[in-house]
C-alpha cells in the first residue's frame, strides 16, 4: 500500500476536482478499518465531501473505526439529512456507544435525527446503566427454530443473514423467543440437510443479562471461547448478543485503567495525548499528593530515631539501599495479586493461599537481599576501615532488617489489594508507588528496631 501521506494527498485531489468517480475507484481496494485514521486527519470540508460519496454501508463501517474527535468533527458539517442517514445506518451497539459519549444534550438531538424503530432501539439500550452488557449489545442476530431441519435452518439463514452482526453463532429458541441453545454454523454446513435442528443441540451454552458487568462478560468469553454470546431478558428471553470484536475493546480498556492506576494516577478516560492539559494535572495531582503527606510520615519516623542516627551516622548510609526493597517487594508483589485477581485465577475468600505463598517468597526474598548485603559490607571491610571495628554487627543488622522489611512489603503488597477489593473498590488503586509509600514507613521502624537490639552496647 502506498505511504499514509501519499494517500491522504490523492485523496484530498480528487476531492478538490469533485471527481467522485475516482474517488470511489481509488478507495475501493481499502478496507474501512485502514481507511478509517488515514482520513481522519483530512480537513473537514474534505472529510465530508469524502462522506458525501460513499454508499451508506461504508460510510457507517468506517465512521465506527474513526477517533471520537473526528466524528465529532465530521457530524458537525454534514447536512441534517446526511448526519440522520449516516446515524441510522450504523449498528446499533456502535451507535450506542458513540452517544454515551457525548453531552446530553447533544446525544438527544443525535436522538431526535433516528427513524422511529432506530430512536426505540437507541433509547432501550442507553437505559441501560453504564459499562453494563445492555448498553454494548447489539440486536443483529440470528435465531432459528428446534423443529425446523437443518435445510430450512440454511435457508432461513440466506434470507435473513446479510445484515446481522456475526453468523458465527446461530441461536435455537421457542415459539415465545426464550433461548434454547447455541449452534455453531459450521455444525449446520456439515449436518445432514434433513436432520432437524434439535438434533444439533448439546447444552453447552451459557448467557447475560443485560444488567451484568462488562468484566463479568469478559471472563466468560474467556471461558466458554464464544465469538458472540446471547443476552436475555429475566424470562431467559433473547433480546441481543454481544460479540468478541466489543470485548476486545473492553480488555484494552479495562488493561489501560488498571496500568494506568498502577502507575500512581487516576484512569485518563481520554487519550494521553488529546486529554486537556488542565484534566491531566488533576488526575495526576491528587495522588501526587497523598503519596507526598504518606512520605511526609517518612520524616517523622526519621525524627524520631534522631539520637540512633547520630550516634551511628553509618546507618544513615544504607537507609535507601533497605527502604526501597521493601518497597520494590511490595510493587511487586501487589502487581502480581491485582492480575491474578483479574484473571480469576484465585477467589477472594483465598486470601490465605496468598498470604501463605508471600510468606515463604518474602521470607526467601528477604534472605536473597539480606545475604548480598551483608556480603557487600563485609567485601568493603576487606578492604577499607570505612565500617569500623563492628563491620560485622551492623551487616547484620542490615541483613536482618532486609529480612524483615523485604517481606513485610511482600504482605503489605499481597494483601492490600484484596482488602481494597474487600471493600468493594478496584485493586489497581493499591498502586505501586502506595505500597512503596506504606512500606518505606514501616520499613524505617523495622530498620531502627533492629538495630537497637543488635548494635545495642557498642554504636548504640
Amino acid at each position: 500500500m502506498p505511504p499514509q501521506n501519499s494517500v491522504k494527498t490523492d485523496i484530498a485531489a480528487l476531492i478538490d476536482r469533485h471527481d467522485l468517480t475516482a474517488l470511489k475507484k481509488y478507495l475501493e481496494p481499502w478496507l474501512p478499518m485502514d481507511l478509517a485514521p488515514l482520513i481522519a486527519d483530512l480537513p473537514v470540508e474534505e472529510l465530508a465531501a469524502l462522506f458525501r460519496c460513499g454508499s451508506r454501508e461504508l460510510d457507517a463501517t468506517i465512521f465506527t473505526y474513526m477517533p471520537l474527535e473526528a466524528q465529532k468533527k465530521l457530524l458537525k458539517v454534514l447536512t441534517q439529512e446526511q448526519a440522520a442517514a449516516l446515524l441510522n445506518a450504523l449498528p446499533p451497539d456502535d451507535r450506542t456507544a458513540f452517544l454515551n459519549e457525548l453531552p446530553l444534550d447533544v446525544a438527544m438531538q443525535m436522538l431526535g435525527m433516528l427513524t422511529p424503530d432506530e430512536r426505540q432501539v437507541a433509547q432501550s439500550l442507553l437505559a441501560y446503566p453504564d459499562h453494563s452488557v445492555g448498553r454494548m449489545m447489539t440486536l443483529d442476530y440470528v435465531a432459528v427454530r428446534p423443529e425446523w431441519t437443518v435445510r430450512e435452518a440454511l435457508d432461513y439463514i440466506r434470507e435473513h443473514g446479510y445484515d446481522r452482526e456475526t453468523l458465527n453463532m446461530v441461536y435455537v429458541v421457542d415459539e415465545g423467543g426464550h433461548l434454547i441453545d447455541d449452534v455453531r454454523v459450521r455444525r449446520f454446513l456439515v449436518s445432514p440437510l434433513d436432520r432437524p435442528v434439535r438434533g444439533l443441540l448439546d447444552g453447552n451454552f451459557t448467557w447475560l443479562s443485560p444488567t451484568d458487568d462488562r468484566e463479568k462478560a469478559l471472563g466468560l468469553f474467556r471461558k466458554f471461547d464464544r465469538v458472540a454470546l446471547p443476552v436475555v431478558d429475566e424470562n431467559k428471553k433473547i433480546i441481543g448478543i454481544l460479540t468478541v470484536d466489543d470485548m476486545l475493546d473492553v480488555a484494552e480498556e479495562e488493561a489501560t485503567e488498571d496500568i494506568q492506576k498502577l502507575g500512581g494516577t487516576e484512569a485518563l478516560d481520554e487519550p494521553y495525548i488529546t486529554i486537556a492539559l488542565h484534566r491531566m494535572v488533576k488526575k495526576r495531582a491528587s495522588w501526587l499528593v497523598v503519596l507526598f503527606l504518606g512520605e511526609m510520615f517518612t520524616a517523622t519516623a526519621m525524627g524520631h530515631f534522631d539520637v540512633e542516627i547520630q550516634k551511628a551516622a553509618v546507618l544513615a548510609n544504607f537507609m535507601p539501599l533497605v527502604i526501597s526493597s521493601g518497597g520494590n517487594s511490595g510493587s511487586q508483589a501487589s502487581t502480581l495479586v491485582i492480575r491474578a485477581m483479574a484473571l480469576g485465577e484465585f477467589r477472594l475468600n483465598e486470601w490465605w493461599r496468598v498470604m501463605r505463598r508471600e510468606l515463604g517468597v518474602g521470607t526467601a526474598l528477604g534472605v536473597i537481599l539480606g545475604a548480598v548485603g551483608f556480603l557487600r559490607i563485609a567485601l568493603w571491610s576487606a578492604f577499607s576501615d570505612v565500617y569500623g571495628p563492628h563491620w560485622a554487627l551492623i551487616g547484620a543488622t542490615v541483613g536482618v532488617s532486609l529480612v524483615g522489611i523485604v517481606l513485610w512489603g511482600s504482605l503489605m503488597g499481597s494483601m492490600l489489594p484484596l482488602l481494597i477489593k474487600k471493600c468493594g473498590f478496584d485493586p489497581a488503586t493499591s498502586s505501586a508507588p502506595f505500597i512503596a509509600t506504606l512500606v518505606d514507613v514501616t520499613g524505617l521502624i523495622i530498620y531502627f528496631s533492629v538495630a537497637v537490639l543488635i548494635l545495642r552496647g557498642t554504636l548504640l
